[in-house]
């Protein structure tokens, strides 16, 4: 069993770990933080936290992992906190960079189990979802994205102790939303498990079209299939493609670097690199031609992009992940043609944004 600590004393925790000791430093809005700062708020958490019977009744691995999210998810507020010009504090996007900041800790400092790491990750990302689920654009998708992410159950559990470890007047009101996140869940077929749909094609029409509904199955069914690589440099994408996908045409972003002799550094090189990666797969795409993109794809956006321009030629989408442990990395890494230098691949690592299952038609996973 995957453990992060095994002594959970806040003093051995701050001793331990300079990220716990920093919270004392960090202040939070009496108005909804009248506890304290975000040390004192985190141990209310985590109190509280054990003492929901829900969590009570989770296995000794499930607690582990509920309880490592309620221990980081406010730990980017240390970064983000801001005391405005009206006297209030705020800390606008704390949740987003303390999901980058858990990845990177479970990934390289306290190396855990994939999909233990990325469950965390995905409860410290939308801990405040719960709350505040009904005043997004779209709720439904918004709940339907954040499914296939995390445990919503054990979200629905991690925001209830967030709200009862602090001192606040509209406490009641922000447990009454999360009752009805709750309720939300369980009518649309979202709770503690992702929604189904009938094939990768229906879900993707759903997740790109505004005015689509859940059920919804297109009649044409895509001929062609992009894979989509995504891992960091040195992960092994060359050869899983060599492997795999032997005899069908790549689209590197490497090769091309070093054919035009332009640095990975080279952000005005790399713009290039990247439209004449992107012609080439158009030529494939007119042709409804199967083909691999063959380049990092750490982030969302990066992805997004990608995807939004295939799919335009009704096309099928999959994104291979590929990783492999800290340690193999760096040196796998140095054995490249192309060496990302050491410095690099750490902020690549902080920015890494692992594909969620709504990305694409199909999103498959290679962790060794």
């Amino acid at each position: 069993m995957w453990v992060f600590s095994e002594n959970k004393d806040w003093q051995y925790l701050e001793e331990r770990f300079d990220w716990v000791k920093r919270m004392n430093e960090v202040p939070q809005d009496t108005r909804y933080h009248a506890e304290g700062n975000v040390a004192i708020h985190t141990q209310m958490v985590l109190n509280a936290l054990g003492n929901e019977t829900a969590f009570q009744d989770l296995s000794p691995q499930d607690q582990e992992i509920l309880w490592a999210a309620a221990l980081l998810h406010d730990v980017e507020k240390y970064s983000t906190t801001v005391l405005e010009a009206n006297g209030s504090i705020t800390s606008n996007g704390h949740a987003r960079k303390g999901a980058q900041f858990t990845r990177q800790l479970l990934y390289v400092n306290e190396p855990a189990p994939f999909a233990i790491r990325e469950q965390i990750v995905g409860l410290v990302r939308y801990h405040g979802l719960p709350i505040w689920l009904f005043e997004k654009p779209d709720p439904l998708k918004a709940l339907v994205k954040a499914g296939m992410e995390v445990n919503t159950q054990w979200l629905a559990l991690l925001a209830r102790a967030d709200m009862l470890g602090r001192i606040c007047d509209d406490q009641e009101e922000m447990l009454y939303r999360i009752d009805c996140f709750e309720a939300f869940c369980q009518e649309n077929n979202c709770w503690g498990e992702p929604r189904g749909f009938i094939s990768g094609n229906a879900k993707m029409y759903y997740m790109q079209h505004d005015d689509a509904y859940l059920d919804y199955v297109p009649f044409e069914e895509p001929e062609a299939e992009i894979v989509l690589m995504s891992g960091l440099p040195g992960a092994g994408k060359d050869t899983f493609i060599k492997r795999h996908y032997a005899g069908c045409p790549v689209i590197s972003l490497d090769a091309i670097r070093v054919k035009r002799g332009i640095s990975p550094t080279d952000k005005t090189g790399n713009g290039q690199v990247i439209q004449e990666a992107k012609e080439q797969a158009r030529v494939y795409l007119r042709k409804q031609q199967s083909f691999v993109w063959n380049a990092t794809n750490t982030t969302s956006q990066m992805r997004t992009q990608l995807i939004d321009l295939f799919t335009t030629y009704k096309v099928k989408v999959n994104i291979v992940y590929i990783e492999v442990p800290y340690q193999h990395l760096h040196s796998q890494n140095k054995s490249r043609d192309a060496i990302v230098p050491a410095a690099v691949l750490d902020k690549l690592i902080y920015k890494l944004e692992v594909p969620a299952i709504w990305e694409a038609h199909e999103v498959n996973f290679y962790i060794s």
